[in-house]
């Protein structure tokens, strides 16, 4: 490892030299303990080997020449394992679990209490989301649920740290494999009930980690799992809002206007009814393309014009660079948009 470089909540970046070749690479201390220049490091390198743009570092399995020490053998809280039976399974404490001082209230038959919950396909809508509610209601208290679609360490996104870090969130939830967030939870339900009833959210916001996966069939895509979390959000008595996945800049067909990931998991997966904000006005290449798309929809959801008033300004000032397919802000305007209508339509309901 030849130096050091940034470093963010639970992550640290390092160049390392691989065959006589430079490489960046991302570590995880609370794993592998904290890397040192000069160290040998135990490298995973698929994702630079694929040329992945989200996930493309070199991933630190190990400082074999100096291990960090073993945990010590005691009786304590924490016995929820996560990313199961890979090697660098982690364990946790579950905030559902009986070691948990929160246990009782997830073990009782407690609700959302019609708190709304915004899903989105992709982890770059969170920042957008959060613009929108905070534009509106700059004293909502809202947390971030993260499921195990993309990334399941939740250190590798910068963008959270740097929204806890600037108060934008009062604390984050992971649910399923994923980790590394405020509280742990076994399931996207206990992890809403937590968002709740422990971080007493006004808003929650669910998404996957950076990193979705799709493969251009009708349903092999990580987003599916939205309509899951409206139908979760249902059950729970929630109100769920659902961030649409709209795109002028995307060149492929399925994701023009209303992406087919949104068309699937409202139109087939959720089975609950959702809140699905338009904004207003879409580009005029847009609107009637959107339009039919989403009168195919059942009418159990709710389509609702939400205005564009002010959101610019709210999008502009957040602290995180904002991207998508590595689009910005002007390269696809409606995408963020889009996300963003659906946190000012959360906040209209507090």
């Amino acid at each position: 490892m030849e130096s050091v470089g940034r470093g963010w909540s639970g992550a640290v970046e390092l160049s390392v030299t691989v065959d006589g070749s430079p490489m960046r690479a991302l570590a995880y201390p609370a794993i592998v303990g904290t890397p040192e220049p000069g160290d040998t490091v135990l490298l995973n390198t698929t994702a630079v080997a694929m040329g992945l743009g989200t996930g493309g570092y070199a991933l630190v399995v190990a400082l074999p020449d100096r291990l960090p020490p073993d945990p010590p053998v005691v009786e304590g809280p924490g016995h929820m394992v996560k990313a199961r039976y890979a090697p660098q399974q982690v364990t946790v404490l579950g905030v559902d679990e009986q070691d948990s001082p929160h246990h009782a209230v997830l073990a009782s038959d407690a609700s959302l209490d019609g708190m709304p919950v915004v899903v989105a396909d992709l982890h770059s809508a969170l920042p957008a989301i959060l613009a929108g509610v905070r534009a509106s209601r700059p004293d909502a208290r809202v947390a971030y649920v993260m499921t195990d679609g993309g990334a399941l360490p939740l250190w590798f996104s910068r963008t959270v740290a740097t929204l806890r870090s600037s108060d934008l969130l009062v604390g984050t939830v992971t649910v399923g494999q994923a980790f590394g967030g405020d509280l742990e939870a076994v399931t996207l339900h206990t992890g809403l009930l937590a968002a709740r009833h422990v971080l007493a959210a006004d808003v929650a916001i669910v998404a996957q980690g950076p990193g979705n996966l799709g493969t251009g069939t009708p349903w092999g895509f990580s987003g599916v799992a939205v309509g899951e979390a409206v139908n979760a959000v249902s059950v729970l008595g929630g109100r769920a809002v659902g961030s649409l996945r709209i795109s002028s800049g995307d060149a492929r067909e399925r994701h023009r206007g209303v992406s087919h990931h949104s068309l699937t998991a409202y139109g087939r997966v959720a089975l609950a009814p959702a809140d699905l904000p338009v904004p207003m006005p879409l580009p005029t290449e847009l609107a009637q393309r959107v339009r039919d798309q989403l009168a195919e929809l059942p009418d159990r959801h709710r389509v609702i014009d939400v205005p564009l008033d002010g959101l610019d300004e709210a999008l502009r000032a957040l602290p995180v660079k904002l991207s998508s397919m590595g689009r910005g802000l002007d390269e696809d305007r409606v995408y963020f948009d889009a996300a963003a209508v659906a946190g000012r339509h959360a906040a209209a309901h507090l």
